[in-house]
This record gives structure tokens, C-alpha cells and sequence, in this order.
């Protein structure tokens, strides 16, 4: 009984060790937002980004998150927190100036995790995870793409997909 148990053991450590590591981000911008004040620099959503951060929330329904990450500006918050919300996690904020950083990485390894930014910001950390210079700035009206990028082992992909 033992050495039953012993192998079981050996094995379940060789497993664990052996399994490929998993980890995948969605990368949104976030949804449509308030354009009537030029000077506001914090604009909250429209009815239009409040729409789309609702539908954000019904298309993430079915996958599993463990994080989502968020700057912490008003329309990035807005658009992440329905999904948020719906999944029972608290909105983590980042630093669009450190996107990616070691901390990022190891905090992320192994989940699935939401990240929602900006035009100029959403592509940039895309790349960033990447290690290459793949995708460029988003159109200002884009608030349709949805950046995947997964993680086995060391190997990375990518993919972008419009969700309307």
C-alpha cells in the first residue's frame, strides 16, 4: 500500500510539474465614451459604452476570469466593471506607463485575465506581451476589438476578433 500510494504521489508531482502552463489575456478598449466637454479629460461612458460595457459583460458569460485589470480612468473602469461584477472579481488598476511588467507577469502566469485600456494603450500592451511590434493603435471609434493573447509555456499567440 505504500509504494501505491508512493507512485501515485510521484506521479501526480510529475504531472503537476509537466502540464503546460496556460495563460491567456483579453484586451479591450474601452467602450464608447461621453465626447460632449473636449476639456474633460476623465469622461464618464455615453448610453452607447454603457450598452457595450453590459454586452462586454454577456460575452465574457462563459469564460472563466481571474483578473481584471483596469487604468483607472472613469470609462475604463465603467466598461470593466459589468464584467467584473459578474464574475465576483474587484477591478485591479495598472499602470499604462509599466504594462507588462515582471510583477504583471508573474501575478498573471497561469490565469485568464481581462484588460481593459485605451487606443493607444490596448495594441501597445498587446505587443508588449508579445515581444514584437504586431499590431498598431487603434482607430478612435474602435471599441469593437477584443485582442486574445495566449500563452503555452514560452509560446505566444495572438488573434483579433470584433464583437459587436
Amino acid at each position: 500500500m505504500k509504494k501505491f500510494l508512493l507512485n501515485v504521489f510521484v506521479f501526480a508531482l510529475f504531472s503537476a510539474c509537466t502540464s503546460d502552463k496556460v495563460t491567456r489575456y483579453y484586451l479591450i478598449r474601452h467602450a464608447e465614451k461621453d465626447r460632449t466637454n473636449n476639456t474633460n479629460k476623465n469622461p464618464n461612458l455615453n448610453s452607447e459604452g454603457l450598452l457595450r460595457a453590459e454586452k462586454w459583460a454577456k460575452h465574457f458569460e462563459k469564460i472563466e476570469l481571474d483578473a481584471v485589470y483596469s487604468t483607472d480612468y472613469n470609462r475604463t473602469q465603467q466598461t470593466a466593471a459589468p464584467t467584473a461584477k459578474s464574475k465576483g472579481l474587484i477591478i485591479q488598476s495598472y499602470n499604462s506607463s509599466k504594462m507588462y511588467d515582471s510583477n504583471f507577469k508573474k501575478n498573471t502566469r497561469g490565469k485568464t485575465v481581462l484588460v481593459v485600456g485605451h487606443s493607444n494603450t490596448t495594441p501597445v500592451f498587446v505587443n508588449n506581451i508579445l515581444d514584437q511590434k504586431k499590431y498598431k493603435n487603434m482607430a478612435d471609434n474602435d471599441n469593437a476589438s477584443l485582442y486574445i493573447v495566449t500563452i503555452v509555456n514560452d509560446k505566444k499567440s495572438s488573434e483579433i476578433k470584433k464583437i459587436n
